[in-house]
């Protein structure tokens, strides 16, 4: 299930997905799944388009991408009035190939730019930003969705973005079924994405609490009308779940951890590298049975130095592993 799937004429195998993440899918962690394999495609965090027109794509941790990290999306934060003819001509003479519009992050700055969730309630700035994109950008187009806001009558809104997308050009729509309100709260409504796809001729990526093959198999009646399906959370606290998608195999836990340092080291000035490694680990150490003492001991670190110093002691000791990490309690 969900081997292949098909996206303006290009071909993802498999059509399983890494999901933008704000502070996670870096080029550093992009790299750590690359190297890992698995994933159809990548998608960068989320990029302030204003801001991507001074960003170098050579030095930006950001911004660069390594070819092993295979067909990437890079997901913008636009609005309306943004220059988007000059963004995306700096994205594709860098070899852009699929572009995605953010029109679901509920965050206070990103509604205070009117753009996210804000775009996403502003069906004429909508239209006006959607057909500036079709109109500037030759390749993949596709936009991020979640199911607006929980009110009486939320699907007659929901419904109209969904046309309006279809009829601006966008090629595919990736939605993660909760209401903007909810962030990870509550469970991901996996059941209306049968309901969502009968709505549009767009082929439909499917997010939202999404773990692994055993997830799916549970929910395939659900998830069966969905093209692809997109991994978040599950893929930062285990990187190797596309590769083993399939079949398991032992992981060197203590290697991954490792190996992100190096990359994360090699990409931020230190202060924001650490930061990075602390947030990742967050995630990471949901994989141990006693995780919370890692996270706890990388959180409180002052330096790179002391992170390695103390998450080599904690993975040095065997620590017990989870069959399952619990993210909603993250």
């Amino acid at each position: 299930m969900f081997e292949t799937c098909v996206i303006r004429g290009r071909r993802f195998a498999p059509a399983r997905f890494c999901a933008p993440l704000a502070g996670y899918t870096h080029s550093a962690f992009r790299r750590l799944l690359a190297a890992w394999g698995g994933p159809g495609a990548l998608w960068t965090e989320m990029l302030a388009a204003r801001q991507v027109r001074s960003e170098n794509f050579a030095t930006s941790p950001w911004l660069r991408r390594r070819p092993a990290e295979g067909f990437v999306f890079y997901q913008l934060m636009a609005r309306q009035g943004d220059p988007l003819d000059r963004v995306l001509d700096h994205l594709g003479a860098q070899g852009v190939e699929g572009l995605d519009l953010n029109l679901a992050c509920n965050a206070r700055t990103a509604r205070a730019c009117a753009a996210g969730s804000a775009l996403f309630d502003d069906l004429a700035a909508l239209r006006v930003v959607v057909a500036d994109a079709r109109h500037h950008w030759p390749g993949i187009l596709t936009a991020k969705i979640r199911l607006g806001h929980d009110r009486p009558n939320w699907t007659v809104p929901f419904t109209a973005r969904l046309q309006l997308l279809a009829d601006e050009g966008v090629d595919a729509l990736v939605l993660h079924p909760r209401f903007f309100e909810e962030k990870f709260k509550r469970r991901a409504r996996l059941e209306l994405i049968p309901w969502a796809a009968s709505l549009t001729r767009l082929p439909l990526v499917a997010n939202g609490d999404i773990t692994g093959p055993e997830h799916v198999a549970a929910h395939a009646a659900d998830l069966q009308p969905a093209a692809a399906i997109m991994l978040g959370r599950m893929a930062v606290t285990r990187p190797w779940v596309f590769a083993h998608w399939d079949r398991a195999a032992p992981v060197d836990l203590a290697g991954v951890w490792r190996t992100l340092h190096d990359f994360v080291v090699e990409d931020f000035p230190p202060a924001v590298a650490l930061r990075r490694l602390q947030m990742f680990t967050r995630y990471f150490a949901a994989n141990f049975k006693f995780g919370h003492q890692f996270h706890v001991a990388v959180q409180n670190a002052a330096s790179l130095a002391e992170a390695r110093a103390r998450a080599d002691d904690f993975l040095a000791c065997s620590p017990v592993l989870v069959s399952q990490p619990a993210l909603g309690l993250i």
